[in-house]
């Protein structure tokens, strides 16, 4: 069984090169019949990894803690998001949604219907940032605002809606103890 580590671990060629090192090392403490505990000590890296690395050089030999590349490729490739792109581009109001918003669920939903697939709000999100796309709120507020109802409202009738401030001076966090004098 190869190593595996989705996205290369989220490390760098070199990285990847040092932790094959790591683990060709431990192969060689193996060998020469050390115990993990000695062999854990001396690379400076966990028990439980050293025992995972001996289980699998046991059934594979060497070659099976060597790299096997990615975990596994994306669920929708390019081809799939060029059919996806232009859909979200005409906006969700085109594709029946009551407004302009695309949420991570909205996205779900589109991709199920148009290319039959079904990938987690994690996926779908996955999905979306590798291809440049990011969170967004609505920069501009709606044209039928009125400023100066919003600022009779926040003067006249939030007061009277909003709750009674706490009284100021020296209270006590128990609700039903009164405090000791």
């Amino acid at each position: 069984m190869a190593m595996r580590y989705a996205q290369g671990g989220g490390l760098t060629a070199q990285g990847q090169a040092a932790r094959e090192r790591v683990r060709m090392l431990a192969v060689d403490g193996f060998a020469r019949g050390e115990k993990n505990t000695v062999i854990a000590n001396e690379l400076r890296v966990s028990i439980r990894s050293v025992e995972r690395w001996r289980r699998s050089w046991r059934e594979g030999g060497r070659q099976a803690l060597r790299p096997s590349g990615p975990a596994k490729r994306p669920k929708i490739g390019d081809s799939d998001f060029a059919v996806l792109e232009p859909l979200l581009l005409t906006g969700a109001m085109a594709q029946g949604w009551a407004d302009e918003r695309w949420t991570l669920s909205r996205v779900q939903l589109l991709i199920a219907d148009h290319l039959g697939m079904s990938l987690s709000i994690r996926g779908v999100w996955e999905l979306l940032r590798r291809h440049g796309w990011s969170c967004q709120q609505p920069a501009r507020r709606v044209v039928e605002r009125d400023e100066a109802a919003v600022a009779g409202w926040v003067k006249e009738t939030w007061p009277r809606a909003k709750p009674p401030r706490r009284r100021s001076g020296h209270g006590w966090s128990s609700r039903t103890k009164p405090p000791s004098r």
